[in-house]
């Protein structure tokens, strides 16, 4: 009973480990995203605006005038 209670043991205390490592790597790579996001979003918000607002009107290249 003690053997296993100690086998036990030593195997979720590894579990809980790599558990803490995963938690870690995965709000450190949450940090990094953060930052681009803050980084980047203006960046992004003033392409994008200008290519909604700044509207330029072109005939298509296959349209035909018939006539």
């Amino acid at each position: 009973e003690k053997e296993f209670k100690a086998k036990e043991a030593a195997a979720l205390g590894s579990h809980g480990s790599c558990t803490t490592e995963v938690e870690k790597e995965t709000q450190e790579k949450m940090s990094v995203i953060q930052q681009n996001f803050q980084k980047n979003r203006e960046v992004v918000m003033s392409q994008l605006l200008s290519l909604v607002c700044d509207i330029k009107p072109e005939i298509h290249v296959n349209y035909r005038i018939n006539g």
